[in-house]
């Protein structure tokens, strides 16, 4: 993208309403309106068509962005810092264990300590179901209340990084990649997209990814099938929205017991394993009570059940009975691949291999995603923000 295509998108980027993101959270894409969405990735395209102009994207001399990990990462983790330097925000992420919250600190009084100067605080909760989406509407409620009483000069933006219910960061990036892949956003209508479950030697890998895979690819008027073996179903209020946003988008939404049949014509697929709700119920109850021994009953029973699906594997096969044999195939990484960091697991050696490099540009929308859903949120006019920093031309390295 030149720069007289990226003004082209600024002015297209104008014509939407975005007032609902200034000022707020970005927590679950299905409370954003379809306009909001729209203008989230039409926003990252802009920020990373100004790095590859190298006009710079630093919109901010001082401030601060929060990042709180309760689970490992390293994608979102480094896109997260990546995003809020792109923008021109100092990192620190905040290590529970090492600060005040280990010794009993309320969540209201710790998200006000770290606020004073902060613009963006980003939070990956994923471990407990029914806990992590809930924590972070403790924490908005925290900072609103902060800025309310006079505590804090601005109330800081909150990026959801992954809950329990949704991963919009991954989802978004994803539905970047599919538009780049296949030309448009347009063009995503009636392409089949197949989310399956697939057989993994761990368990209690969270829901967020195939619920946020369905919540969003479902409003492009995709057709989308969720793959699973009896007794691994998601949340019935995802399932729910995701028939909801099929009927409205003009697209289906459907479910399938037999990988093979999600696969058969697909133009995607993107096998995923996940823990079955009732497992992620029991295991929050058990990790919540410090039942270390239920918890390793339960591992030791979900990880037999798992092996009685070892079959659930995407293999040549399987991808020969895509569309034309060539569907691409997608992971938010890391991926469990046969052969390679396990014995059996969601993927072939050779089916990950020829798509590496297609994942590899799937997870480089990542910061640019992140980046989006914080500029919206801090500029009431966002579009002129970005046409402000395309004249100014300030270069982001100086050659």
């Amino acid at each position: 993208m030149d720069k007289a295509e990226i003004l082209k998108s600024i002015e297209s980027l104008a014509q939407k309403n975005v007032n609902g993101m200034y000022l707020n959270d970005f927590l679950l894409t299905w409370d954003k309106s379809e306009d909001e969405i729209a203008a989230t990735l039409q926003t990252a395209e802009i920020l990373r068509a100004l790095r590859q102009n190298n006009v710079s994207s630093r919109v901010f001399e001082t401030g601060l962005a929060i990042s709180i990990f309760r689970d490992q990462s390293t994608r979102t983790r480094f896109s997260f810092a990546s995003a809020c330097n792109l923008l021109g925000l100092a990192i620190q992420e905040l290590d529970e264990e090492k600060s005040q919250v280990a010794h009993g600190e309320t969540v209201r009084e710790t998200a006000n300590m770290i606020s004073f100067l902060t613009e963006v605080i980003g939070i990956r909760d994923d471990i407990y179901i029914g806990e992590g989406h809930t924590h972070m509407q403790e924490v908005a409620r925290a900072v609103s209340q902060g800025h309310q009483e006079g505590v804090l000069p601005q109330r800081p933006t909150l990026v959801n990084l992954q809950c329990d219910i949704d991963h919009p960061t991954q989802t978004m990036s994803d539905a970047l990649h599919l538009i780049n892949v296949f030309g448009g956003i347009e063009k995503l209508k009636g392409k089949k997209i197949a989310m399956a479950w697939a057989y993994s030697p761990s368990y209690g890998k969270p829901l967020s990814v195939p619920q946020g895979i369905i919540g969003l690819m479902t409003r492009y008027g995709m057709d989308v099938v969720l793959a699973h073996p009896d007794g691994y179903s998601l949340m019935p209020e995802v399932l729910e929205i995701a028939q909801k946003n099929s009927g409205q988008s003009g697209g289906s939404f459907s479910q399938v017991t037999r990988m093979a049949e999600a696969f058969e014509d697909a133009d995607i697929v993107y096998p995923k394993s996940w823990a079955p709700f009732s497992v992620m119920q029991e295991r929050t109850r058990l990790l919540q009570d410090g039942d270390r021994k239920g918890l390793q009953a339960l591992e030791k029973r979900c990880l037999e059940i798992n092996k009685n699906h070892i079959d659930w594997e995407c293999t040549e096969m399987l991808m020969k009975s895509t569309r034309q044999g060539q569907a691409l195939y997608m992971h938010c990484l890391p991926a469990d691949i046969s052969g390679v960091s396990c014995q059996s697991g969601e993927v072939e050696a050779s089916v990950f291999e020829r798509y590496r490099i297609p994942q590899y540009n799937q997870a480089g929308y990542k910061p640019y995603i992140i980046a989006a859903m914080i500029f919206l949120s801090k500029f009431e006019k966002p579009a002129e923000k970005l046409s402000e920093l395309l004249h100014n031309t300030k270069p982001r390295v100086h050659k």
